[in-house]
C-alpha cells in the first residue's frame, strides 16, 4: 500500500513525523480515513482517537485533545492541542481527572466555568476510552 508523510504537532513538540499507509481521525463531522494522494481537505478535530497504520502495517492509536487536520495530495498535518499514545496514558491520573471534572461541572456557577469543566471531562473520558483501545 502507498504511504504519505504525516506530521502531528503540538504546541510543545513534534509528536509524530513519518510515513503512514492510513490515518483515521475523528472530525466534528464524523470519522474520516485518509490514504495517499487524498484530495485537499481541512477539518476541525474534537477530542477523539487517532489511528495510524504505519509503513510496516502496524497500527498505533493516540488520544487527541482537539486540533485541526490539513490534507494535501503530498502531505498531511495535524495541529493538536495535546496528544498521547494510548499505551502511554496514565489511567489512574485520567480517572482522577474525570472525577475532578465531574465535580467542577456540578459546582460551576457561570456558563464559562460550565463549558471549561465539560471540556475537561470530555478530554478525560477520551483518554480513558483510547487507553483501552487495542488493535
Amino acid at each position: 500500500m502507498s504511504t504519505f508523510p504525516l506530521q502531528i504537532i503540538t504546541p510543545d513538540k513534534v509528536f509524530f513525523d513519518g510515513a503512514v499507509q492510513r490515518l483515521v481521525v475523528r472530525t466534528t463531522e464524523g470519522d474520516v480515513g485518509i490514504l495517499a494522494k487524498h484530495e485537499k481537505y481541512v477539518a476541525a478535530l474534537p477530542s477523539g482517537p487517532v489511528k495510524l497504520t504505519l509503513e510496516d502495517g502496524s497500527v498505533r492509536i493516540a488520544a487527541l485533545s482537539g486540533g485541526a487536520l490539513k490534507v494535501s495530495p503530498d502531505r498531511t498535518a495535524i495541529l493538536a492541542n495535546a496528544v498521547e499514545w494510548a499505551e502511554e496514558i496514565d489511567v489512574d491520573w485520567a480517572k482522577r481527572s474525570e472525577e475532578d471534572a465531574r465535580r467542577k461541572v456540578e459546582q460551576s456557577k457561570t456558563q464559562q466555568e460550565q463549558l471549561a469543566a465539560e471540556a475537561k471531562l470530555k478530554r478525560a473520558l477520551n483518554r480513558l476510552r483510547v487507553s483501552s483501545m487495542k488493535e
